[in-house]
């Protein structure tokens, strides 16, 4: 069956699809209703069936592949490698749920985890699956004031923390921000559970503090515990526009079902078969590609404690697929264009064997078309783009390999997957005509695997998702979509600015300045001005090497977007500085240069990867 059926039957039929689909998950009850929609703002997914996420992630697959790798560490900051087979990661996993269970853990509490890329962390949330307590994994080296909103939110009875991160010039101390944020949180955490490394050991403290190899010593394993399909599984904390993060909820049933669904499917990845995610188990990806979704298929998942590039060079990635046979690799596109930028010509992928590779997906933030050509070229295989969100849990629009693979359109993710029924809305929510920029929503009810609130809050959830379109999710993006069904997402809808009464997405300018020999990677903002309402100011970033006057680069940067774009745009103020501010799982941080452009207060967020790339950007627009 093609991609076009099968889209058909999941949107004509979305509960027989979905119960074929839940057939590949091991049930403890096999669930009667798939559906309930009594509430059409909170469908529940196989709510009355039960089962347990971390029986099918690990416990299932040992009597068949347990000798098999289930995980890979591979830590180029401490030089090392580390294999858990499942019969391992099972015994490993069975042994930290006791120790939760010791310190009082029950079905329902809550454990933050504030932990570095190491393979505690996927034990700590698959270990939590099994007694039915809900995870919230917190991106390790976060300020302790955001770790001290999450801990409030959530209200942990146990916090799992790492002694320290490891960055290729640098040690982040933990201990000390677990402290701070306790100091500043109003929750009080029953246990802190301290995993000791060997770069930087902290100290406990007495009374609070436990080691995890003295709790792993001491416990006895446990089984799991079913759960029903609708029980939470883990909340995940994404930026807010009030600046209050939100806590997204998942399920277990539709979570499992979704995933399990998407490898096979989108991915093309197989059990046996080595994914990799090249990402922080602190973000979505982290949690959906790195932990549940390879494991939930009995594929090989790696877990890269490194850089793209700088750990030791930008050949990091290719030797990381030649060590471990890699078959898919899942990134961001900005890893991409740091690698392009340090390797232009490509010359470290000559020093590795990458026959076991066979596709490259993008996603996080839209991937320019001179990245996609770039990476096209370099690789000789294909180069994926796909969009999804936090929210979403699993990719909304992609190329899905395993059902089909369609024409590849540079600048589109793609068609929706099957389950996703995209519109693209005006302000009334009246359709878009085809081709033209509006508000990408998403139909009623949202398919498995999709956040069922804002935790503790569910009338921001309505507030922020449900309430500007009836019978729609709001997702935030703009964009359109072409007379073949493709997708393009053009950047948040507040990255569309106003010049003159024009409206023009600052997405469309990037994808023109992108294109440029020259420029690595770059970022154009919509700026306050007293004529035009805005405009839009570029900022470049050079490949290295690159020998170019910043004059006549301007000079070729505002003719193509003016001979692309039009003079419309009124793009005529470019930019060249050494690096742009991002978050750490890559997005570049356009709201808050955005405020800095139009002297508006605005806070370092905790996100970011380099604070003085700031810097950088308030001196270039001090210049101007």
């Amino acid at each position: 069956m093609g991609y076009e059926q099968t889209f058909r039957r999941s949107v004509e039929d979305p509960e027989g699809f979905w119960r074929e689909a839940a057939e590949l998950i091991s049930w403890d009850a096999f669930p009667e209703t798939i559906l309930d929609t009594t509430d059409p703002n909170h469908p529940r997914w196989f709510a009355d069936g039960t089962l347990n996420t971390c029986f099918n992630a690990v416990d299932r697959h040992v009597e068949h592949r347990g000798d098999q790798p289930a995980l890979v560490h591979d830590s180029p900051v401490t030089d090392s490698v580390t294999t858990l087979t499942y019969r391992e990661l099972r015994d490993e996993v069975a042994h930290a749920a006791g120790g939760l269970r010791s310190l009082g853990v029950e079905q329902g509490d809550r454990v933050i985890i504030y932990m570095p890329m190491v393979p505690e962390a996927a034990i700590a949330m698959l270990a939590c699956a099994r007694i039915g307590a809900v995870h919230s994994v917190v991106f390790g080296g976060f300020a302790p004031r955001e770790l001290a909103v999450r801990i409030d939110d959530a209200k942990p009875k146990v916090l799992i923390a790492g002694s320290c991160g490891i960055e290729p010039s640098r040690i982040v101390e933990y201990l000390p921000i677990v402290d701070k944020a306790l100091d500043q949180a109003e929750h009080t955490v029953d246990t802190c559970v301290v995993l000791q490394r060997d770069a930087h050991p902290g100290e406990l403290v007495e009374g609070r503090d436990v080691s995890w190899a003295a709790l792993m010593a001491d416990a006895e394993p446990v089984d799991c515990v079913p759960v029903a399909g609708d029980y939470p599984l883990y909340i995940l904390y994404t930026s807010g526009t009030t600046g209050t993060p939100k806590g997204v909820l998942r399920d277990n049933g539709g979570h499992a079902v979704a995933l399990r669904w998407s490898m096979p499917n989108l991915y093309d990845t197989h059990p046996g078969e080595v994914f990799w995610a090249a990402s922080d188990v602190g973000w979505v990806v982290g949690h959906s590609y790195i932990v549940y979704a390879p494991l939930l298929t009995g594929c090989t998942t790696v877990m890269y404690e490194g850089k793209p590039v700088g750990t030791p060079d930008a050949g990091a990635f290719w030797r990381v697929i030649d060590d471990h046979d890699v078959a898919t690799l899942f990134t961001a596109p900005t890893a991409f264009r740091a690698i392009k930028k340090e390797d232009a010509d490509g010359e470290h992928l000559a020093e590795h064997d990458l026959s076991s590779f066979r596709v490259l997906y993008l996603a996080g933030e839209r991937t320019d078309p001179d990245t996609y050509d770039w990476a096209t070229d370099l690789l000789a295989r294909p180069v994926i783009d796909h969009w999804w969100q936090t929210e979403t849990g699993w990719p909304i629009v992609c190329n899905p390999l395993g059902i089909e693979q369609l024409e590849i359109k540079p600048g589109s993710a793609a068609v929706p997957v099957p389950g996703w029924q995209v519109d693209v809305l005006d302000e009334h929510g009246q359709q878009r005509p085809t081709g033209e920029n509006g508000a990408i929503a998403i139909r009623l009810p949202l398919p498995p695997g999709a956040l069922l609130t804002v935790y503790g809050d569910d009338e921001r959830y309505l507030d922020e998702y449900l309430s500007t379109y009836d019978g729609y999710y709001l997702t935030g993006d703009g964009g359109y979509i072409d007379e073949d069904g493709y997708v393009f997402i053009m950047g948040r809808t507040d990255d569309v600015i106003n010049v003159a009464g024009h409206r023009l997405s600052t997405g469309a300018m990037e994808e023109v300045v992108a294109a440029h020999d020259a420029v690595a990677e770059c970022a154009v903002i919509g700026v306050a001005d007293d004529m035009k309402g805005q405009i839009p100011v570029g900022f470049v970033v050079l490949k290295s090497g690159t020998d170019v006057d910043d004059g006549q680069l301007r000079r070729e940067l505002v003719q193509m977007v003016r001979d692309e774009v039009g003079p419309v745009a009124a793009f005529k103020d470019v930019r060249v500085v050494s690096k742009l501010p991002k978050t750490r799982s890559g997005k570049i941080l356009r709201r808050t240069m955005r405020r800095i452009a139009d002297g508006e207060e605005y806070t370092t967020p905790s996100t970011i990867e380099d604070a003085t790339a700031l810097d950088v950007i308030s001196d270039a627009i001090a210049s101007r």
